[in-house]
């Protein structure tokens, strides 16, 4: 046969019916069966210089995948190749199954990518995750429902999220309650609602994204990254900033 006088040109066989998904000792008994034709398994280990088990192996693996077949002769089975044309075929069986199972698989990805766009933080550090996500996305922050948490909470990293924040100007708009005495920065603007409008959480607008901060004991910043989401809460936003004082 042609390969068998060109090494590299077996070479490029063999590792061309590796990438087909065939394992080493496939190939090896595949390409023996190809050169001498019909044989048993025991000719086949010897020609092949394999051990009978993975000679064995390698024979229900082809025969599954169908480039193989075998026939009975004196009780013992002997083994042919079938035409090469059989590895296509198989492929072609494959692609059809990834066909029909794609779109349920698409529907799984797009599932967990949903559940991936919510995260919950908890803790300082979770706090500061999220804050120098703002600082990162470098989108202005709409923020409302503040009760000055943070600066209470976290003295000493506000001030240098607020630095941040200025150096990097990244604009502000907060919406607090009336008599909150709550400080503007070089980039922040204030409105005020009635004082009785108070919120037990803290909401950030910023680009695609959402933080919902709960300032419990321990607290905790629930992050949704979602266009639909953020333009629905910026939307919101906006109605109260146009509405505030």
């Amino acid at each position: 046969m042609e390969y068998s006088n060109n090494k590299n040109y077996e070479l490029n066989i063999y590792e061309g019916l590796e990438k087909l998904n065939l394992s080493k000792n496939e190939v090896k008994v595949y390409l023996t069966m190809l050169k001498i034709g019909k044989a048993k398994a025991g000719r086949l280990s010897k020609e092949a210089m394999m051990d009978r088990s993975s000679t064995y192996n390698a024979l229900k693996l082809l025969l599954e995948k169908g480039v193989i077949s075998y026939v009975v002769e004196a009780n013992r089975k002997v083994f042919s190749p079938a035409n090469p044309n059989k590895i296509i075929d198989y492929f072609k069986e494959k692609e059809e199954i990834a066909r029909r199972i794609i779109p349920r698989l698409e529907k799984l990805f797009k599932e967990t990518k949903e559940k991936e766009n919510v995260t919950l933080f908890k803790g300082y550090n979770g706090i500061k995750t999220v804050f120098q996500e703002i600082i990162r996305e470098g989108k202005d922050n709409l923020m409302f429902g503040s009760e000055g948490q943070f600066t209470e909470r976290m003295p000493y990293y506000a001030p240098n999220f607020i630095k941040q924040l200025e150096e990097k100007n990244i604009k502000v708009r907060n919406i607090v309650r009336q008599k909150r005495g709550e400080k503007a920065s070089k980039t922040t603007s204030i409105k005020t609602v009635p004082k009785e409008v108070r919120s037990n959480v803290v909401t950030n607008i910023f680009g695609d994204k959402v933080a919902i901060i709960i300032w419990s004991e321990t607290p905790e910043v629930v992050l949704i990254d979602n266009k639909t989401a953020a333009d629905s809460y910026r939307a919101y936003f906006e109605f109260m900033w146009e509405n505030a004082k």
